[in-house]
């Protein structure tokens, strides 16, 4: 708590050295007119100038449908009823996972760059092909550990990898969106991503429950899944490069 609390602050400080220039309007006609108008400016923008950011917003939001209900609702299942393992073993998974967020953060930074925007494709087929063996050794028969530790490096790996295609993916979006549509269009994106989190924890905790004793074909197909839209998705990485 009181780490929390240093690092509010410690935010709180740097924001107080960001300027931005402020454009008062031309006319004041009312924050519900504002709000129509910035409403109306923001969808004929991503419809009809980028459709690109569209693409990118209706991706973000299978790839949180998909990886949401996976580690979200896979891993305690997993860890907890699967295989019987304590409170603990999950602690442990948790704070790792945390971490590896961490260190994708990081990796995100170093990779500023060097990164193209053709790659993210394959980054986005990462994330399902550390899902597949998951699934492949709960086929073998192995050990509650082997298990267990399998799934915990599958899913850092996920984690890792998801860290690093959100913070391009977002970045794109807003390399191609002008600054006074910014705040608009990434309320889309955190709208969109947030719907389909609670949908995606609501199909998965279904599916787990159904197939408890074949949980490898949930998380086989689900990998197997976000590869092939991960593959599908060149076209279009390739199409926002070249706009770039």
């Amino acid at each position: 708590m009181a780490a929390s609390i240093v690092c509010f602050l410690l935010a709180a400080l740097f924001e107080c050295f960001i300027k931005l220039q402020y454009i008062a309007p031309d006319n004041w006609t009312g924050i519900t007119a504002i709000i129509k108008n910035h409403f109306s400016v923001s969808m004929r923008f991503i419809y009809n100038e980028q459709p690109g950011i569209l693409k990118l917003l209706l991706l973000s939001a299978i790839i949180s449908f998909f990886l949401i209900g996976t580690v979200m609702v896979g891993l305690p299942y997993i860890v907890r009823s699967i295989l019987g393992l304590n409170a603990e073993y999950y602690g442990v998974a948790e704070s790792v996972l945390g971490f590896a967020a961490i260190l994708g953060s990081i990796a995100a930074g170093l990779l500023t760059g060097k990164l193209k925007t053709h790659n993210l494709s394959i980054v986005l087929a990462a994330l399902g092909a550390f899902l597949i063996p998951v699934g492949v050794i709960f086929l073998i028969p192995t050990g509650a550990t082997t298990r267990y530790i399998v799934t915990l490096i599958a899913f850092c790996g996920v984690q890792f990898v998801s860290c690093i295609f959100s913070i391009f993916s977002l970045s794109l979006i807003q390399q191609k969106t002008p600054s006074n549509l910014i705040g608009t269009v990434m309320a889309y994106v955190s709208t969109i991503t947030m719907c389909a989190q609670p949908l995606g924890q609501m199909v998965y905790g279904l599916l787990f429950d159904r197939f408890s004793n074949t949980v490898y074909l949930v998380l086989i197909l689900t990998g197997i899944i976000v590869c092939t839209i991960g593959l599908l998705t060149v076209g279009l990485f390739r199409q926002l490069e070249q706009e770039q």
